[in-house]
C-alpha cells in the first residue's frame, strides 16, 4: 500500500501499489475503506497478514477462515495473497474509488 490517510473513526483512503488487483484497481487508484466494516464474499478487502504486520494490502474477500479471511488478488499472476500467507485478518471493506473516475464499489 502507498500512502494512506485515516478520514474519520470510521473511514479510511488508501492509494493501492502494485498490481495484485488489475484490473478491478490500478497501481495509483485512491480508494475509500471503511474500517470494521461486515465482510461478505466477494468484497474487496484491506487486509492485514500475521507474517507481514507492517503491511496492509487491498485483496478480495473469498471465505471466512479460521479468525480471518482466505483473500485473493484478482491478478493471479502478480499476487501473495492467502495461497502463499495463510488467512488475513480484514481492517475494512473498499467502497468506492476516488481516483482517478470514482465509482462505488459493491
Amino acid at each position: 500500500m502507498g500512502g494512506d490517510r485515516l478520514v474519520s473513526r470510521s473511514y479510511r483512503q488508501v492509494h493501492v501499489n502494485g498490481h495484485s488487483m488489475r484490473p478491478t484497481l490500478a497501481d495509483g487508484d485512491l480508494v475509500l475503506v471503511k474500517l470494521g466494516a461486515p465482510v461478505r464474499p466477494d468484497d474487496l478487502v484491506l487486509v492485514r497478514w500475521a507474517s507481514r504486520p507492517g503491511q496492509l494490502s487491498v485483496k478480495r474477500a473469498v471465505w471466512p477462515e479460521g479468525d480471518g479471511w482466505f483473500v485473493v488478488g484478482d491478478n493471479v499472476a502478480a499476487s501473495e495473497d492467502s495461497n502463499r500467507l495463510g488467512p488475513a485478518t480484514v481492517r475494512g471493506v473498499i467502497r468506492w474509488r476516488l481516483w482517478p473516475r470514482p465509482w462505488r464499489i459493491r
